[in-house]
């Protein structure tokens, strides 16, 4: 069937199909990951701030640029605004579940985020899930497209490795709004929470863990391949979770205060 039938059919236009997403050049490659840097050192700048400090660096790059890696990427400024990511309008908002709830126990809330990881050639997005209150990571994936794909993944290891938690936390981006991902929320009788008008530092204890997966393990090495990455990935999640002692946790690690918890509440 000719392309132009099968378009007419599915109320498609051409240009939609037969266009292909540019790639990133060559210069932008090594602007993205100190972009990125920049944004993790001062996450309140916007992009005209964001703009003078690189050109302050030797980079020749204007506002509007920055504007598009920004997007590229998936970063922003923090501050308060009605939401913290870009949803997709055909898809369900769930009202915001944590305001004024005392997290005092393993799985009682879970939340989620996607962050940008850069390559020596390339990037890839990585989504986590984290239990708010041990810190622990619980599952975790990569992906070079910003799909609910990989974050569908992530949330059926967690569930089939560590149960269910009571309340599932993330913002209002497309990848945790899509109909599969909720659905599978769902199957498990999980309560769906979403970040809504001033809860921008919901996320707090997520952009931390980004934070600390960078700077102690991403930047300190130029991977040539998703695979590196997953490897490296893999081993530094281990070490977060069972060696990284944590302040906020009297130094104990996330491993130590989520079995000693769950162990104790099985118990009783």
């Amino acid at each position: 069937m000719p392309t132009t039938t099968q378009c007419a059919l599915l109320g498609l236009s051409r240009s939609s199909v037969y266009y292909r997403p540019r790639e990133v050049s060559a210069s932008d490659l090594p602007l993205m990951p100190r972009l990125d840097e920049v944004h993790l050192e001062h996450p309140f700048l916007g992009s005209r701030k964001l703009t003078r400090l690189l050109k302050d660096e030797g980079h020749a790059i204007g506002r509007r640029h920055v504007v598009t890696l920004m997007r590229r990427i998936g970063i922003e400024a923090i501050y308060r605004k009605p939401r913290t990511s870009l949803p997709d309008h055909a898809h369900k908002i769930y009202p915001y579940l944590l305001s004024q709830v005392a997290i005092e126990r393993p799985n009682q809330a879970w939340a989620a985020d996607i962050t940008y990881l850069p390559m020596a050639k390339g990037f890839v997005y990585l989504v986590a899930i984290l239990d708010l209150y041990s810190r622990k990571v619980m599952a975790w994936r990569t992906n070079n497209t910003l799909t609910s794909d990989f974050c569908l993944e992530a949330l059926q290891e967690a569930i089939a490795r560590f149960g269910r938690p009571e309340i599932f936390n993330t913002d209002q981006g497309s990848q945790f709004t899509a109909t599969q991902f909720t659905d599978a929320l769902k199957a498990h009788s999980i309560a769906i929470s979403m970040d809504g008008k001033g809860r921008w530092v919901d996320n707090v204890f997520v952009e931390r863990l980004w934070r600390s997966v960078k700077y102690e393990e991403v930047y300190l090495h130029a991977y040539e391949t998703p695979k590196e990455l997953n490897t490296a990935l893999s081993r530094y999640f281990s070490f977060y979770n069972a060696r990284r002692p944590h302040q906020s946790l009297d130094d104990k690690t996330p491993d130590t205060v989520y079995f000693t918890v769950s162990e104790l509440s099985q118990a009783a």
